[in-house]
């Protein structure tokens, strides 16, 4: 079996590139990065097939033994099911796309062969956390994102704002990292053993729902999860992630890393299950970074800075389904959501490369006849993000979570209200971005237009975009569920509540208008009474400052944990620790010293050294 293959290709590539790419001719570095990841895409969808056409509910191989240590036995092996299938498609599919278009993009650049090194680490990283049959693996891959995100955020690192963004990420998200190991210290300590499918199966047995254990494991794993998914309260990392390339930010910050943190808890989910207040803590979670997020994103003026507060509100949208059980509802976002998120950031990435790298909105304008291909599939991105009705493959995966977010068994009305609020608000904020870039008078004149190698990508994930939403259909529109059917066997559906069943066609109305009155509210301001976004700007300056500024936490972290951080350091700055160790040097030293003192090369003192010692060793034997 092959499955091995799909990481081990992309990591060739990358040591492929690290040892030999300032070797390479250029036009070969590519065609190695892209040509890897591709293979590993053409695998991806031969296992594919193989998998649907067979009975089995699982492959599973194991590469090597890794370590054995006392009974504690994890293996390099790997576990393919249906929703490790469903995230290898997307990362392979859609990191092979951005790789294309990064070979247009970066081919200026003088760390080529280093991008694409580093591009195809974290393919390789993320394939291995989503395929790991062990937490062991599955931790290996969840540190191995976190190190290529840190070198692909910092990878201008000649700009220290940019060095700044790539430790910012690093150590944010280190916080989580340490609640999910501890989270997988206890696991150990509770079934000795680390394997993913055995502690599932264990756990059910072991523990009772309300457990108090499973949900101190469950909280824990969830610390984890809101790291590496830029949730409440670790949010604040992924804006100032974007001070790396546009294609790093659709391979990494839309795409696949920031979505592990929903994988984790979708793979973990028997133990959340069985810890119902943690799954309401998730919910909650999302509900309020959905909104926080969206208000956030809405004062933005930097294309990509709005695209990357978009990402945790919807990000929001995913937790909150996994809050409510809407298991198979949470990764149908994410899949859609990869596709249309990562198409927005391509574009916006062609945007400024067109504009002379401007990231500013107001200084844009007027380019939809200047870069049509780009207009054109950053308008089908923007529907799909604004959720607008019945065209748009956003519509159909994040209407089931509007509609479970009430109607599901562990759904609830201020869960609803949320993302209804949110919808109206991402409708605002994406065509308030998608006019101040487009419409209106040219601001900057366009320098390049993109090639086919950036406008390729573009239109195959807007065809993605748009029909991927269309392979689950709620029962209004002809019930058509092959992706909820598809997880089935690995994410237990959700459990309705009888009474609002008939009120499904009632709700997407509602989510419809508020979608299409969104829009109608960002044309208002922006084109057809833009004076008007600016008398209500200054009318509530404060305001737009707080929300310009992501809440205010970054100001709050900086009070509670950076500012007395660095209080500490300077207070220790001579390290009191060390003082202990050096007073013992010193102690040493001295008695060195009077040692030496007795060493005088005087063979009287010697003598009487001698008949000194015999005396004392006499009076202690007659004693």
């Amino acid at each position: 079996m092959s499955l091995w293959l799909i990481p081990a290709l992309p990591l060739l590539g990358a040591f492929v590139l690290i040892v030999f790419g300032q070797q390479l001719p250029k036009r070969l570095i590519p065609i190695i990065g892209s040509g890897s990841v591709g293979l590993s895409a053409a695998l991806t969808f031969a296992l594919g097939y193989r998998f649907i056409s067979s009975s089995a509910s699982s492959f599973h191989i194991k590469a090597w033994q890794w370590m054995d240590i006392n009974g504690f036995s994890p293996a390099v092996a790997f576990h393919l099911d249906a929703l490790s299938l469903v995230f290898i498609f997307v990362i392979t599919f859609v990191g092979f796309l951005i790789h294309v278009y990064s070979a247009e993009f970066m081919v200026h650049d003088d760390g080529y062969a280093r991008f694409f090194a580093y591009l195809n680490l974290f393919v390789c990283s993320m394939l291995t956390l989503v395929l790991a049959d062990n937490f062991v693996l599955m931790y290996l891959g969840w540190e191995g994102v976190g190190l290529c995100s840190y070198l692909l955020i910092g990878f201008w690192y000649a700009e220290e704002k940019n060095g700044y963004a790539a430790r910012k990420a690093f150590i944010v998200t280190r916080v989580g990292d340490i609640s999910l190991a501890f989270g997988l210290f206890m696991l150990f300590q509770q079934f000795h053993t680390l394997n993913i499918q055995e502690v599932a199966a264990q756990a059910a047995q072991h523990w009772t729902v309300g457990s108090e254990t499973a949900l101190i494991i469950s909280l824990l794993l969830l610390g984890g999860a809101v790291g590496k998914s830029a949730q409440l309260p670790l949010q604040t990392w992924l804006p100032d992630a974007m001070a790396g390339p546009s294609p790093v930010s659709a391979l990494i910050h839309a795409a696949t890393m920031v979505t592990a943190g929903v994988y984790l808890i979708a793979r973990t989910h028997v133990i959340f299950e069985l810890a119902p207040d943690a799954l309401m803590i998730v919910g909650i979670i999302g509900a309020v970074t959905l909104v926080l997020a969206g208000f956030a994103a809405l004062t933005q003026f930097d294309l990509k800075r709005v695209l990357a507060y978009s990402t945790i509100s919807q990000i929001g949208y995913m937790f909150l389904a996994l809050g409510v059980s809407a298991w198979s509802a949470a990764i149908f976002h994410f899949m859609i959501h990869a596709f249309f998120k990562a198409l927005l950031f391509l574009a916006a990435g062609a945007v400024i490369e067109s504009l002379h790298h401007e990231h500013d909105m107001f200084k844009m304008g007027g380019l939809k006849n200047k870069l049509p291909v780009v207009y054109w599939t950053f308008l089908i991105g923007a529907g799909s993000l604004a959720a607008l009705p019945l065209i748009t493959g956003g519509f159909y995966s994040k209407d089931q979570i509007l509609w479970l977010s009430l109607a599901g068994e562990h759904g609830h009305i201020w869960f609803f209200l949320a993302a209804l609020v949110g919808a109206f608000v991402t409708s605002v904020y994406t065509f308030r971005m998608m006019f101040l870039t487009f419409f209106g008078k040219e601001n900057t004149p366009v320098g390049h237009v993109p090639g086919k190698g950036m406008n390729i990508p573009l239109i195959v994930l807007a065809i993605l975009t748009t029909v991927g939403g269309f392979i689950e259909l709620p029962h209004t529109f002809g019930h058509v569920t092959f992706f909820s059917d598809f997880l089935k066997p690995i994410l237990p559906a959700v459990t309705m509540q009888e009474e609002m069943e008939s009120f499904e066609w009632l709700i997407q109305l509602v989510a419809a208008l508020v979608a299409l009155s969104g829009v109608g509210v960002a044309y208002y301001f922006f084109i057809y009474k833009p004076d008007q976004a600016d008398e209500l700007k200054s009318s509530a300056a404060d305001l737009h400052s707080f929300w310009l500024s992501g809440w205010g936490f970054d100001k709050l972290y900086d009070k509670l944990v950076v500012q007395p951080y660095v209080y500490l350091s300077n207070v220790n700055k001579n390290d009191v620790i060390d003082k202990l160790y050096e007073s013992v040097v010193t102690v040493a030293n001295w008695l060195n010293r009077i040692l030496a003192y007795t060493q005088s090369g005087i063979l009287r003192w010697y003598i009487m050294g001698i008949v000194i010692g015999g005396i004392l060793l006499m009076a202690l034997a007659l004693i």
